[in-house]
C-alpha cells in the first residue's frame, strides 16, 4: 500500500518532516506505525530477507511475495511470468492523509499525479488477469476535498474495455473519524469489476433472517419466504455491516500496520469470486491479509509490496500463521529481534 515516491515524484519533500512524523499518527501500541518511525525502521531493515526487486518464493510452492512496484510493468512480469490470476484484491493508497501523518508511504498529492499512478497499476493488473477474472479495489473518498479520488477513479475505469463494473460495495467501520459539524465517516468503499464471466459463489453472513411475511405461490401452494429460503442467514448485499474493524485487542491485529483490512472481508471476497487452487493476486500487500485468506482457503497468492519492511511483515505473518494457527500478533512484536 505504498507509492514509489522517488520515481513518480508524487509528493513534495517539504510535506514530510521529523517534527510532523513524531507528533502525528501515534498509536497506543508499543510498535508504532512502521511508515513513520524511521529509527525503528533502520533497526528492522537488517532483519528483512528481501531487497528491492527481489521475490520470496514459498517453500511449499503456493505463494510468492515480491518487494516490487505495482506501477512497474517489468516488476509485474517478473512476479507473474506467463501465469494469470483469477482474482485480484487491491488496497492502494487513497490519496488521503492517514492518521494526520503525511508520510512518504502515504501522502496527499495533486489528483492528476494520483490518477497517473492509478492508471499505471491498473494497466498492470489487467495484463495479468485471466480471461474470466474478478478485480476488487478498496478506495476512499475524501469528504473534505470533493470526495476525491473516488469519482475520478470510477471514470478512469470506464475507459478499460476489458472490464465491466459489477458492484459498489460499502463496508461499515465500527470506528470512524468525525466532527461536531458533520456526519462521522464510517464507510469504506469497495469497487468490484469483472473480466469475461468469472465464477461467483453465493455465500451467507452470520446475521440471522428475522423478517417474515413475503408470500409467493409455488406449484399452487402459498409459501412464506422462510420456507423457500436455502439458509436461515442473510446473504451479504453490497453494504457490509457484520465485519469487525481490526483494532489492537484482536488476534489478527498487526502492530505497526496502519491500513489493515479485516481478514473476514478478504475471505468473503476470496470465497465468492474464486475457487480452490485459483491464483489470487494483491499488488499492495501491506499487512498480508490477502495472503492469509488465500492460505486458509486453499488458493495461491502472488503479492507485491514496495516497502521492504512490509514485504517482510507479510512473509512473517504467513510463517507465524503456519506455526501457531494465529492470524496476527495482537500486541506482540512481529520483529522480536528488535527491542521497542
Amino acid at each position: 500500500m505504498h507509492y514509489r515516491h522517488n520515481e513518480l515524484k508524487l509528493f513534495d519533500e517539504e510535506q514530510v518532516t521529523p517534527q510532523v512524523t513524531k507528533q502525528k499518527g501515534v498509536t497506543t501500541e508499543k510498535l508504532t506505525r512502521l511508515d513513520i518511525n524511521e529509527e525503528l525502521r533502520k533497526k528492522i531493515l537488517p532483519h528483512c530477507r528481501l531487497k528491492e526487486g527481489e521475490i520470496w518464493t514459498d517453500p511449499k510452492g503456493k505463494h510468492k511475495i515480491g518487494c516490487l512496484d505495482a506501477t512497474s510493468n517489468n516488476d509485474t512480469k517478473k512476479l507473474f511470468g506467463k501465469e494469470k490470476a483469477q482474482l485480484v484484491i487491491n488496497d492502494p493508497p487513497y490519496n488521503v492523509v492517514v492518521g494526520n501523518a503525511n508520510t512518504k508511504s502515504l501522502s496527499k498529492m495533486d489528483i492528476k499525479k494520483y490518477m497517473d499512478f492509478s492508471k499505471n497499476w491498473v494497466q498492470n493488473v489487467v495484463s495479468i488477469l485471466d480471461k474470466n477474472a474478478s478485480l476488487y479495489i478498496w478506495l476512499g473518498a475524501d469528504q473534505n476535498d470533493g470526495f476525491q479520488p473516488l469519482p475520478e477513479f470510477m471514470i478512469m475505469m470506464r475507459e478499460l474495455k476489458e472490464l465491466s463494473s459489477r458492484s459498489f460495495i460499502t463496508m461499515r467501520n465500527q470506528r470512524g473519524y468525525g466532527t461536531q459539524k458533520n456526519w462521522m465517516a464510517v464507510r469504506q468503499e469497495l469497487l468490484y469489476y469483472i473480466k469475461g464471466e468469472p465464477p461467483f459463489t453465493v455465500i451467507y453472513t452470520d446475521i440471522p433472517k428475522i423478517l417474515r411475511g413475503y408470500y409467493k405461490e409455488i406449484n399452487g401452494k402459498v409459501t412464506e419466504n422462510f420456507e423457500r429460503s436455502k439458509s436461515l442467514n442473510i446473504r451479504p448485499g453490497n453494504v457490509w455491516v457484520d465485519i469487525q474493524q481490526v483494532f489492537y485487542r484482536m488476534e489478527e491485529n498487526i502492530p505497526g500496520a496502519y491500513a489493515q483490512k479485516p481478514l473476514k472481508s478478504i475471505s468473503r471476497i476470496v470465497e465468492a469470486s474464486s475457487k480452490k487452487n485459483d491464483l489470487v493476486a494483491d499488488f499492495f500487500s501491506h499487512s498480508g491479509a490477502t495472503l492469509i485468506a488465500a492460505e486458509q482457503l486453499e488458493r495461491g497468492c502472488y503479492a507485491m509490496e514496495l516497502d521492504i519492511v512490509f514485504a517482510e511483515l507479510s512473509i512473517r505473518r504467513l510463517e507465524y500463521y503456519r506455526k501457531t494457527g494465529k492470524t496476527g500478533w495482537q500486541l506482540n512484536n512481529p520483529f522480536p529481534e528488535v527491542k521497542v
